[in-house]
């Protein structure tokens, strides 16, 4: 099930976050260079999350080859974004988006009921100390693909973490977004 693709000239909110190394990415200067691909996903913890990393991962040189950058936004810390670009052998950034505000900006960020807070505590996957913010919030899943003009050109957004689109779903986009550009 397919929650979410964007309507035409829907801009994106604009982003400044912490790389996993501590430096300033924003989606300002990235789209200066190309169109952008900004995936958020939960975090470190989750393996539908990594598994769907490496195959981004896996077809950055496709990615790249239409000019395009690739971000990765997930709410934990710099250090378990570094875990991830290490456990993944990640080639493009892992960004921390401290407190969900990047997430909800995009309207995916939402708070966990009760049974998933006592579920994951249960899994020992403790997301206040995962994200050093005891709120209890993860973003949806979601996929976007922004032009140059900051308008997005392809977004996917599902609350089944377990469904992730194909990131071959991108390359007609960045393909059309190069080509008139």
């Amino acid at each position: 099930m397919r929650v979410a693709r964007s309507r035409p000239a829907t801009r994106a909110p604009h982003f400044n976050l912490k790389d996993q190394n501590g430096n300033d990415v924003s989606s300002a200067a990235l789209l200066v260079k190309g169109p952008l691909d900004v995936t958020f996903y939960r975090g470190v913890w989750c393996p539908y999350c990594n598994i769907e990393l490496q195959a981004i991962n896996e077809v950055l040189p496709q990615i790249q080859t239409y000019g395009a950058n690739v971000v990765a936004i997930s709410p934990q810390t710099p250090v378990n974004s570094r875990k991830s670009v290490r456990t993944n052998e990640l080639g493009f950034p892992v960004l921390s988006d401290v407190n969900g505000q990047t997430g909800a900006d995009f309207g995916l960020r939402f708070a966990l009921p009760d049974y998933l807070v006592e579920l994951y505590k249960n899994l020992k996957n403790d997301l206040p100390a995962f994200n050093n913010d005891p709120s209890w919030t993860l973003p949806m899943p979601a996929r976007y693909v922004i032009g140059q003009d900051g308008i997005v050109l392809y977004s996917e957004v599902n609350p089944d973490y377990t469904r992730r689109p194909d990131p071959s779903d991108m390359f007609p986009v960045l393909e059309k977004a190069t080509s008139s550009a």
